[in-house]
């Protein structure tokens, strides 16, 4: 089970939450599918949690791209290695 989160925005040092109301056609059969896979109960904790869960797919791939890119973190620079295991 994966946990459900608020996201926030950060304006001038206070947190809000990003949030508005808004209206679409869905897909029940998936919306319980995903509920039951992401721990949710409701619709919109539901859509927030899974929205969140293609963000960090993204970024999971991008730091996936970053690893196989050969010299991209200069792994064969004894300076930056040798701070790498402190």
């Amino acid at each position: 089970m994966l946990s459900y989160r608020t996201a926030f925005c950060y304006t001038s040092g206070v947190a809000i939450a990003a949030k508005r109301k808004t209206s679409f056609e869905v897909d029940f059969g998936k919306v319980e599918s995903v509920k039951e896979i992401l721990g949710t109960r409701t619709l919109t904790d539901t859509v927030d949690a899974a929205l969140d869960e293609v963000i960090k797919l993204q970024q999971r791939r991008r730091l996936v791209e970053m690893l196989f890119t050969p010299g991209r973190l200069q792994l064969d620079d004894p300076d930056v290695m040798a701070g790498a295991w402190r």
